[in-house]
């Protein structure tokens, strides 16, 4: 079932030239979250992701990708992924998922973050909007943590999971239908990354291989349908959604979030991890 040709497992100079691509993203990222605010359009947040893009030299994985239109992927409230850049313009207490890629030399980065507009102390965001994300977010850093010692790739997926079903208060919902995936000379490939436990050890983690984790929560029921556009999916009880994602490698000095500046070294302290970067 997971068979060893089929991973790509990169070299030490090909998981450089894709660091290089994670860290134009990550700039290009952090222009689409600082740009997002009330009165803003969907659109204007790709307009500004795409002008780092350029401005950097890399290109887009997602405009064109199967006939997706945009740069970035822009998902509010509802929609949980693949949200299509528009006319929609951001209110006050919205969740705005920010997924996007980029290019360097033929090789690949893909990164999402949540964003949501105001805050519960100032009264315009709603606290339970907050939690869902942060849980999501912590949920990503677990997965990256248990990456950095796994011996299979199931063992990202059970991390997320037993850290999910335990956090205190309302239960949060695991998205089943939308999963992590490998990345490198292209942005989708195998393996899959689940993030949640499915009973089966997954590829063995072997030095080389890049993996894109990305746990997706929502409050309420995991049941989704896409929208007539054939892109956007939509939670079916209307129930609020958070995607938080990075690409992160395993290489023989160790791990190292590509799609950070630093490596994840600030947040993967806390789990007793210190990243290293290719070829160190």
């Amino acid at each position: 079932m997971f068979a060893r040709r089929s991973l790509e497992l990169k070299t030490t100079s090909e998981l450089q030239t894709m660091q290089r691509a994670g860290v134009v993203l990550s700039r290009a990222l952090d222009a689409a979250v600082g740009a997002a605010a009330p009165g803003v359009t969907t659109a204007e947040l790709d307009q500004v992701f795409r002008a780092v893009l350029d401005e950097h030299g890399a290109t887009s994985n997602f405009l064109g990708y199967h006939g997706f239109p945009a740069t970035i992927c822009t998902s509010v409230n509802e929609e949980v992924v693949h949200g299509i850049p528009g006319e929609r313009v951001l209110q006050s207490g919205d969740v705005v998922k920010i997924d996007g890629g980029a290019i360097v030399d033929g090789w690949h980065a893909d990164s999402a973050r949540t964003v949501i507009l105001g805050s519960s102390e100032a009264g315009t965001a709603d606290p339970e909007d907050e939690r869902l994300s942060e849980i999501t977010r912590e949920a990503l850093w677990v997965g990256i943590a248990a990456l950095a010692t796994a011996s299979n790739v199931g063992e990202v997926g059970d991390a997320i999971d037993d850290f999910v079903t335990r956090q205190p208060g309302p239960p949060l919902g695991i998205l089943e239908d939308y999963v992590g995936h490998g990345i490198g000379s292209k942005m989708h490939m195998p393996p899959d990354v689940f993030n949640y436990r499915t009973g089966h050890r997954g590829p063995k983690v072997q030095p080389g291989m890049a993996l894109a984790i990305e746990p997706m929560l929502v409050r309420g029921g995991i049941e989704t349908v896409t929208l007539e556009d054939d892109w956007t999916v939509v939670t079916t009880d209307g129930g609020r959604a958070s995607q938080w994602e990075h690409s992160v490698c395993r290489h023989r000095g160790g791990v190292w979030v590509l799609t950070a500046p630093d490596g994840g070294a600030s947040e993967l302290a806390r789990f007793g991890v210190t990243p290293v970067p290719p070829g160190e």
